[in-house]
């Protein structure tokens, strides 16, 4: 998806994209704000100018990919079967022009050429207990992090969030970095240990049957610590160097691989306010878990513009993956029905109970095989209401021929939810540079992989043309 790069923006450009975000957030917001699930109860296809509906009527779902979200399948042209309105064009070429770009430098990710599940620039170690996202994920954050550590000599990493350690290893024992890892969850932690010990004994058989191969020299593990880190107070743990690492001597670099909600924000401070913090390598997810206020906005900038609100919706819709859904309408599975059988089971619920507004449905298997009024009684039974209360079977089908339509109101705000994206990430790159911090954003994933594939780069110094070496891919 095309998009801007926020390396080609000055301050002054990076302030206006802001200003410029928050016009176009305000202007859509309707449609940013809506729950699909209540298509059919607020009428959501309604709220649509007619000149959008009549474009967007009866569009299948690879012709909505195509038109609508610009990700036509290999080797397909974009046909319009007819004029579009100025305005519905517009917000398409505004969606594209003012979201940060995710497209990383590679095209696809080389590594999985030959196995799709097996990163052929990991070892079989490393592999192991790791799904192909994570082993890509850990591989390309992992080596962006060695690059930023050598180039401003920090002498420790300190990976926070760091789950069962998968990042933390590959930096250590992989990469040879000193790395302390920070977790919360202490079942986690004792996880992470359990597979640091099974991947050293790997690596010393590996080393034994092969010596001929050189490694990267003495092997340290991660250190783990299980502290959970808050956003508004410092942890003295994280800042902490380790035994072997003189305090006087310590310069750290803080990473998180997806840091949840709060967790990214307190990198941020934690790298701001610190003088031995010398870097910052931070991939951010889970925007909706942001507290408010405190978590958004961060920079005076965003903070004094008129249409900054990102209420929760906005922010869950910006961790949807766009390229994912875009695949799904080019396959135009059964499995796209989904939406619009949560919404026609949502008026059966308004019906029964009209204070119960939006309850959580548990996951229903295999919908795609079911009629619509099974499904809307499996879901009148997950909700503790009686599954056999009678239904207007009329309606439901009603609803049923309006698939495509829900499919077009979805699509329509997975188009804008980039921007959101790019409005809470811009203000976290103001809040540094307002502190006089060097800060940039690249799309370090493959977002097919890894939808949450920007990470932002800190330093207390600039990096100069030095910062492109951070974006290549090696060899």
């Amino acid at each position: 998806m095309p998009g801007v790069s926020a390396r080609g923006l000055s301050h002054e450009a990076r302030r206006q994209l802001a200003v410029n975000l928050t016009r176009v957030v305000t202007l859509y917001r309707s449609i940013l704000d809506a729950y699909i699930i209540e298509f059919f109860t607020d009428n959501l296809w309604g709220t649509l100018p007619c000149s959008w509906q009549e474009a967007l009527d009866g569009l299948n779902p690879p012709q909505l990919a195509t038109l609508l979200l610009g990700m036509p399948g290999e080797g397909e042209v974009a046909r319009y079967r007819s004029v579009w309105p100025l305005t519905l064009l517009a917000l398409k070429s505004t969606a594209y022009a003012l979201a940060f770009t995710r497209t990383p430098g590679f095209q696809t990710p080389s590594e999985f050429l030959e196995n799709p599940s097996q990163s052929s620039r990991l070892t079989a170690p490393f592999r192991k207990h790791v799904r192909p996202k994570k082993q890509h994920e850990i591989r390309r954050l992992g080596e962006l992090v060695k690059k930023l550590s050598d180039l401003t000599g920090c002498t420790q990493v300190v990976d926070v969030g760091s789950g069962q350690g998968h990042l933390s290893r590959f930096m250590s024992l992989g990469l040879g970095l000193m790395v302390k890892s920070i977790e919360g969850d202490q079942r986690l932690v004792e996880r992470a240990q359990r597979l640091d010990q099974e991947l050293l004994q790997a690596l010393q058989k590996e080393e034994k049957r092969n010596p001929q191969v050189v490694h990267i020299g003495p092997r340290h593990r991660p250190h783990h610590v299980v502290r959970w880190v808050d956003s508004t107070a410092l942890c003295e743990e994280l800042l902490l160097p380790l035994e072997n690492s003189p305090q006087s001597e310590a310069r750290l670099l803080l990473t998180g691989l997806h840091a949840c909600g709060d967790l990214s924000v307190a990198l941020l401070r934690h790298f701001s306010c610190r003088p031995e913090v010398a870097a910052l390598a931070s991939v951010g997810c889970c925007y909706m878990k942001l507290s408010d206020p405190g978590g958004y906005p961060l920079s005076q900038w965003v903070a004094g513009l008129p249409g900054r609100e990102l209420p929760y919706r906005l922010r869950e819709g910006a961790c949807h993956a766009l390229e994912e859904y875009a695949e799904r309408l080019q396959k135009a599975g059964p499995g796209l029905r989904t939406h619009c059988y949560r919404a026609a089971l949502e008026t059966v619920i308004r019906r029964a109970r009209p204070e119960l507004r939006r309850p959580g449905v548990q996951g229903i298997p295999r919908v795609h095989e079911l009629k619509i009024e099974e499904y809307v009684q499996r879901g009148l039974q997950r909700v503790g209401l009686d599954p056999h209360l009678p239904l207007n079977l009329a309606a439901l089908r009603a609803h049923q021929a309006q698939e495509n339509r829900v499919v077009a109101f979805f699509s329509l705000a997975l188009l804008l939810a980039p921007l959101v994206e790019t409005l809470i990430l811009l203000d976290r790159l103001l809040y540094l540079q307002e502190q006089g911090f060097h800060a940039e954003l690249l799309p370090i994933f493959s977002p097919e992989l890894s939808p949450r594939n920007l990470v932002l780069v800190a330093t207390k110094r600039p990096l100069g043309e030095t910062f492109s070496v951070l974006e290549t891919e090696d060899s």
